[in-house]
């Protein structure tokens, strides 16, 4: 008899939890009291034990699935010790029942046959191969804070061979690039979100197939295969050339001719990675026709193959925008229209951080291998003048005012995709090596697209180097909650008066955007003075003047 293998009973302040890991297959044996699987909630994870000895013949629910209190995640059967302990006795007893069991097998197997060719009519003609075990290929939980993320790419397509923990697609949040992996070997044998398509937390992104791959996997379901052309997720071929979906769109973004663009992939298929080095080297752009060429004979046909889509001397073109875009225009619009937000200017003499950082620069790339720059000063004089006026390092939560015992300090990175604010967490403990370390690590994974989206969350204040594109002055802006910013620029020698004499000095714009719904003006004006006298005198640091 089946005994039901049920989640535990969840606290009132737990409303549902997820399958984390199954610790028995179907098949396994199974001690009483043995751990078979674990839930984990929001807060706990919990272990699910077998109520009694057995062999589990089913489960319900996969990991990764969301489930409630109390509900059935599996059943067990008897044990095979039962199982020969039964068929003993009844060998023993003499009961005839051999061809009772081989008749239900007969009906079972019938029973099942039938199931099977109903099943697959249902089924598309991609299914896989029976022996093959299936996989949902989910997209990651996101955190609260995440609604919904974009399908970014796709860096496998139906059919191609996948190695385990392979990456199969890039999912893009409004704040983390997520990777998808594969579960085990095999391919994919179905994709149900394309690229640029929206999708939730935990929804099936695509069919996963274990084992398949190599040469046979495209062969699975010529019926599926043709759907796909249909919706767009298969190759496409054009003139004599075979494009992979992901190069098909990147070949479009940037306007390429196909047929100078040597594909690498099978068969000669152009795979993404060929569409980009094609992009890098300039060497697959269209040639756009001069307009005194243009004729109304039939070369003008001949040449209009080989135009670009836009046509004409003022050519457009419309994408649309990111989701992180979206995100960075939205938070800004709303500071701006929620926060109080003046803006306080002054100047620093760079010239004892130059001096400092030229007189120690080779030793301290050798004793800490890494390279001495103008930020880790900024961050640790910031961080001093946070101790010193609370309210700047203070945050805004509806009408409460958080104050904060701690200093984190953002660090705004430049990418291809948009503006990124990483953390760099308990700035007063840092030393200038560990401050300058963090930052070369952030800017190198937010390239990558590899930062966490924890590493993205709660900074106190926030510190933007225009400075380094060659900005002179700018009015930064908050980054709610928070209720200030610094904002850095260029050090340009400029003649200034010193002792009653003119002399040319290393300068740099300073400014700071505060919520003056928090911060009076005068706090933000000597918040910014105690910055300069920190950064004029360097010594004032390590002193702690």
């Amino acid at each position: 008899m089946a005994t039901d293998i049920k989640a535990p009973t969840f606290p009132e302040s737990v409303a549902e939890g997820s399958v984390a890991a199954w610790h028995k297959k179907v098949g396994d044996s199974v001690e009483r009291d043995e751990l078979i699987v674990e839930i984990e909630t929001d807060k706990v994870v919990l272990e699910v034990v077998a109520p009694e000895a057995g062999t589990l013949s089913e489960v319900l629910v996969e990991e990764g699935d969301t489930v409630e209190s109390e509900q059935v995640l599996g059943r067990l059967g008897e044990s095979k010790a039962e199982k020969n302990k039964e068929e003993a006795e009844s060998q023993k007893k003499g009961e005839d029942t051999s061809d009772k069991k081989n008749e239900n097998k007969a009906d079972k197997k019938n029973t099942a046959e039938k199931a099977d060719a109903e099943n697959a009519e249902k089924k598309d003609d991609s299914a896989p191969a029976s022996g093959d075990k299936i996989h949902e290929i989910k997209a990651p939980t996101f955190p609260e804070s995440i609604q919904e993320g974009t399908v970014a790419s796709w860096n496998k397509q139906v059919g191609e061979a996948v190695k385990r923990d392979e990456v199969l697609a890039e999912i893009e949040t409004d704040k983390v690039v997520l990777e998808v992996v594969a579960p085990t070997d095999g391919a994919l044998t179905e994709i149900k979100a394309e690229e640029g398509s929206q999708v939730t937390s935990e929804q099936v992104l695509a069919i996963f197939s274990e084992g398949a791959g190599g040469d046979a996997a495209p062969q699975i379901g010529e019926g599926k295969a043709a759907a796909s052309a249909d919706d767009g997720a298969s190759d496409e071929k054009v003139g004599d050339k075979i494009l992979a979906p992901a190069a098909r769109k990147l070949v479009a973004e940037h306007d390429l001719d196909v047929n100078a663009i040597e594909g690498t992939g099978k068969g000669g298929r152009i795979l993404k990675e060929d569409v980009q080095k094609a992009v890098k080297e300039g060497s697959a752009k269209k040639k756009t026709a001069k307009p005194e060429t243009r004729s109304t004979s039939g070369a003008q046909t001949a040449a209009a193959t080989t135009a670009p889509a836009v046509e004409g001397e003022r050519p457009e073109k419309r994408v649309p925008m990111s989701r992180l875009r979206q995100t960075i225009a939205k938070r800004l619009v709303q500071a701006q229209q929620t926060a109080a937000m003046l803006t306080t200017y002054n100047e620093v003499d760079m010239g004892a951080v130059m001096d400092l950082r030229a007189q120690y620069k080779d030793t301290f790339l050798k004793s800490h291998e890494v390279k001495l720059g103008f930020m880790g000063f900024f961050v640790k004089a910031a961080s001093e003048a946070l101790k010193r006026f609370p309210d700047v390092n203070a945050s805004i939560d509806g009408t409460d005012i958080v104050y904060h015992g701690y200093q984190d300090i953002g660090v705004a990175v430049s990418t291809d995709r948009g503006l990124v604010v990483p953390v760099l967490r308990d700035t007063d403990s840092m030393k200038i090596a560990d401050v300058e370390k963090g930052i070369v690590d952030f800017g190198k994974r937010a390239r990558d697209g590899k930062l966490g989206i924890d590493e993205m969350q709660g900074g106190t204040f926030t510190i933007t180097n225009g400075g380094i594109f060659g900005s002179l002055m700018s009015t930064p802006i908050i980054n709610p909650p928070q209720t200030a910013i610094l904002g850095m620029h260029k050090i340009q020698e400029r003649p200034m008066a010193v002792n009653g004499k003119v002399e040319i000095r290393p300068m740099m714009y300073l400014a700071v955007s505060y919520d003056h719904r928090m911060i009076d003006g005068k706090d933000a004006v000597q918040f910014l003075v105690t910055i300069k006298e920190l950064l004029e005198d360097p010594a004032r640091l390590l002193l702690d003047i």
